[in-house]
C-alpha cells in the first residue's frame, strides 16, 4: 500500500490547528482542497478518520490511531531527510572501529557520548579484540580505525601512537605467590597461568613467547581474568589502571617475579591511507585524543612507586601475552 505522506500531513496539521479553515490558510491551500486529500486517504486506508456527523468534525477511535501512527511516520521521514543531507554534507554512513580490549574504554565511551549529544548520523560498529586479533579483524572487516598493541605494519597505513599502557604481574593476596620476597621461573610455573584469548587471536602454544607452565586458562577479556584473579585462582598480568584501587589496597599483589614484574607499551592510533575519513572519522579521532589527554589510566607511575619499596624488580619484564 502507498503511503501518502502528503495527506498524513494535512491531517496532522488539521488536528494540530484545530479546524480545516485554519490547517488550509497554514498550508496555503484552499479548504476545499484539505478536505478532498483527507477524503481520499480514507479512501486508500478503507477506514473512516473523521466523525461528519458533527458540526466540527472529530476523530473518530480509528483516527486517533491513524494520527499517532502518521506522525510517527512523519516524524521517520523528516528524520531521514536530515540524514541524507548529512551524508551528502560528508559525514560518513558507516563508522567500524577495532579496539584492543588492553585499552581503557572510558575516553572511548565519551568520545561516543559526545557523537550521540551532537546527533551525528553515522552508525559506529565497536569491536573489541585482543592481541594480533585485533588487526586480524581490522584487515578482514576492512574497518575505519585500529587501536591496537600488536601491529604489523603496512605501506597503506597511518599511525599515530597513543600514551602508554602498563601492566603489572599480578595475584589475590590469598594466592600463595603473594606471600613470597622473590619468584623465580619454576616456582611461577607450578601455578595456573590466566592468559587472554580473543575471537581471533592466535593461540600460541609453543612455549617460546611465553611462560606458561603445566596449567593454563584462557579467558576472553580482563573483566573475567579480573575476577579469577581475585578468586586466588592463577596468576596473570593485568593492566594497572584496571587494579590499581586493589592493589593500593592490598587485595592484589604484585608478583615479584626475578625477571620483572611491570611491562608498558605504547598502543597505536591506526586509519588507512587509502580511505580518507569522513566527518565522522575526523570526529572520532579528534575527540578521542582530545579525552585520552585530559584523562588517561593508562599507566600508574605513582602507584608503581608506592609498591616499588615493597617488591623486588631487577628488569623489565620478558612474560610476553596476557
Amino acid at each position: 500500500m502507498h503511503v501518502d505522506l502528503e495527506g498524513l500531513r494535512i491531517l496532522d496539521a488539521v488536528i494540530e490547528h484545530g479546524s480545516f479553515a485554519k490547517a488550509a490558510a497554514k498550508l496555503n491551500c484552499t479548504q476545499p482542497a484539505i478536505s478532498y486529500k483527507l477524503k481520499k486517504l480514507e479512501e486508500r486506508l478503507n477506514v473512516a478518520i473523521f466523525d461528519r456527523e458533527h458540526y466540527r468534525a472529530e476523530l473518530t477511535p480509528a483516527g486517533l490511531v491513524i494520527l499517532e501512527e502518521a506522525r510517527r511516520l512523519l516524524h521517520h521521514a523528516e528524520r531521514l531527510r536530515t540524514i541524507a543531507q548529512s551524508f551528502e554534507s560528508g559525514w560518513e554512513a558507516y563508522l567500524e572501529v577495532v579496539i584492543d580490549g588492553a585499552m581503557p574504554m572510558d575516553p572511548v565511551m565519551r568520545t561516543l557520548k559526545l557523537m550521540a549529544e551532537r546527533d551525528v548520523p553515522t552508525r559506529v560498529q565497536m569491536k573489541i579484540e585482543f592481541l594480533d586479533g585485533v588487526q586480524d579483524c581490522f584487515e578482514a572487516d576492512e574497518a575505519d580505525i585500529m587501536i591496537a598493541r600488536d601491529y604489523r605494519e603496512s605501506p597503506f597505513h597511518v599511525i599515530e601512537p597513543l600514551r602508554d599502557i602498563e601492566f603489572v604481574l599480578c595475584v589475590s593476596s590469598e594466592h600463595p605467590l603473594a606471600g613470597k620476597e622473590r619468584v623465580n621461573l619454576l616456582e611461577l610455573e607450578e601455578h595456573v597461568k590466566l592468559t587472554i584469548n580473543g575471537s581471533r587471536s592466535r593461540m600460541d602454544l609453543s612455549g617460546k613467547t611465553s611462560v606458561d607452565g603445566r596449567r593454563v586458562f584462557y579467558l576472553s577479556d580482563f573483566d573475567s581474568k579480573k575476577r579469577a584473579i581475585l578468586l586466588g585462582l592463577g596468576y596473570g598480568w593485568m593492566p594497572v589502571y584496571m587494579i590499581h584501587e586493589e592493589l593500593r589496597s592490598g587485595r592484589v599483589k604484585v608478583v615479584p617475579y626475578e625477571n620483572g614484574s611491570w611491562y608498558g607499551f605504547t598502543p597505536k592510533f591506526v586509519t588507512r591511507s587509502n580511505k580518507p575519513f569522513g566527518k565522522a572519522g575526523q570526529f572520532f579521532k579528534s575527540t578521542l585524543l582530545e579525552q585520552i589527554s585530559q584523562d588517561w589510566l593508562g599507566s600508574a607511575p605513582s602507584l608503581r612507586g608506592d609498591l616499588a619499596a615493597s617488591i623486588t624488580v631487577t628488569g623489565q619484564a620478558t612474560l610476553s601475552g596476557r
